[in-house]
């Protein structure tokens, strides 16, 4: 069968395809599925019966199919094969990083390949997780900052102190 189908309480049903369709798709498409599916889909069904049904099958998946792929092919000693796929999951992180990140610690791995290309286009990928990474960092001290200029205006807070976290906030800023 090429589709699984889940069956709600109110009689309606929600579709999905089948993980012996999955295997004859891309290495990335079964993960960005899943993400897609637990980000963007299973918060807009009510029924949470149906959800967590939805959800093992989400597992099962990534046990099954997902991981496995990417692992065979990553670890594998096709060059081609592997630059192939990394180009891809590039592809995807550029447009969204959410989606390849149950895929980083194989790109870890690839660092330590021969193969300059696979070195470079790995560095590449977890370059953006780093920037990712840095911004949201950035961003909770720049809320700690506005919260704390609001209580050096106020009196609460010392000038010394607010110094030494500003300077802190502009040194991560850099």
């Amino acid at each position: 069968m090429d589709i699984k189908v889940f069956e709600n309480s109110s009689g309606g049903a929600v579709q999905l395809i089948s993980k012996d369709k999955m295997k004859d798709w891309p290495i990335e498409l079964p993960l960005i599925f899943i993400e897609y599916i637990r980000n963007e889909k299973l918060n807009k069904y009510k029924d949470k019966k149906i959800k967590k049904e939805i959800e093992e099958y989400l597992d099962e998946i990534l046990k099954d199919v997902a991981i496995p792929r990417l692992i065979e092919v990553l670890n594998g000693d096709q060059d081609g094969e592997i630059i192939s796929a990394l180009k891809r999951i590039e592809d995807i992180a550029r447009k969204k990083l959410e989606m390849v990140k149950p895929m980083k610690p194989y790109i870890e791995d690839l660092l330590k390949k021969k193969n300059k290309e696979i070195s470079k286009i790995s560095e590449t990928i977890l370059g953006l997780f780093e920037k990712a990474e840095r911004r949201k960092k950035l961003e909770e001290k720049r809320k700690i900052m506005q919260q704390k200029e609001k209580e050096f205006l106020a009196g609460e807070i010392d000038g010394e102190e607010y110094a030494k976290l500003r300077k802190e906030y502009l040194l991560l800023k850099e």
